[in-house]
């Protein structure tokens, strides 16, 4: 079991968040998380990768507890929606600034830079930069460090058809390579490409986890998307 998850609870104030959930995810799965907007699942991912302090329960990562701050950056990485660029610094110097933080050599900056097609802008600075190519720079500092687990936040929001199949390429090839990966996303069509299991949470409930062919059949399909 490569993560596990114990009752982990988030509650804000003025709404939900997320409500006690248990939850085991084998290496190498590509699950899909989803729901309505509110319903928890940016709060699963970013509790997941430190970003929140839950109110309550724990995450394990290859039997590590992600109270270790330094092994939660060596054990997963993380894509937000809005990408954490420091706008105002370059491209090369946002990935030296991150590979300090990872503890990872600057080698690494160099191969990132050419595995993700970015060496022509390692000098801009990521104001300048399309969304797509500030995709590309973050899903590049998640993988600094070569973590066993990868995090998306709706990965092809607001960018273009061609760059959309090259994240669907990115994250399949991530997959291939046996990361583990879970993304959310909107999307039935993106959904149905890529998923291996699909959890959807509604109101900070964890109420379907399972196949894409048994989600797709269900109520619970139907009552999200009418």
């Amino acid at each position: 079991m490569q993560i596990k998850i114990q009752q982990l609870t988030k509650i804000y104030k003025e709404k939900r968040g997320l409500l006690p959930i248990d939850l085991e995810v084998e290496e190498g799965e590509l699950i899909a998380l989803i729901g309505h907007n509110g319903a928890g699942k940016s709060t699963l991912l970013k509790l997941l990768t430190g970003w929140l302090i839950p109110d309550r329960g724990q995450v394990f990562v290859d039997g590590i507890n992600l109270k270790n701050r330094l092994a939660v950056v060596r054990k997963i990485g993380f894509v937000p929606e809005t990408p954490n660029l420091f706008d105002f610094f370059t491209v090369g110097y946002n990935l030296r600034l991150f590979a300090r933080l990872f503890q990872v050599p600057f080698q690494r900056i160099e191969e990132i830079l050419k595995a993700f097609n970015l060496l022509p802008f390692r000098n801009n600075k990521i104001q300048v930069l399309s969304k797509g190519l500030k995709q590309r720079v973050s899903i590049g500092r998640s993988l600094l460090a070569d973590p066993p687990v990868l995090l998306f936040d709706e990965p092809t929001s607001g960018i273009d058809f061609d760059m959309t199949k090259e994240i669907y390429r990115l994250l399949t090839e991530f997959h291939r390579s046996g990361k583990t990966i879970i993304f959310t996303s909107h999307r039935p069509e993106e959904i149905k490409t890529l998923a291996t299991r699909i959890i959807v949470l509604h109101q900070g409930c964890l109420v379907f986890d399972g196949s894409p062919q048994t989600y797709f059949q269900s109520e619970i399909h139907e009552k999200l998307y009418q």
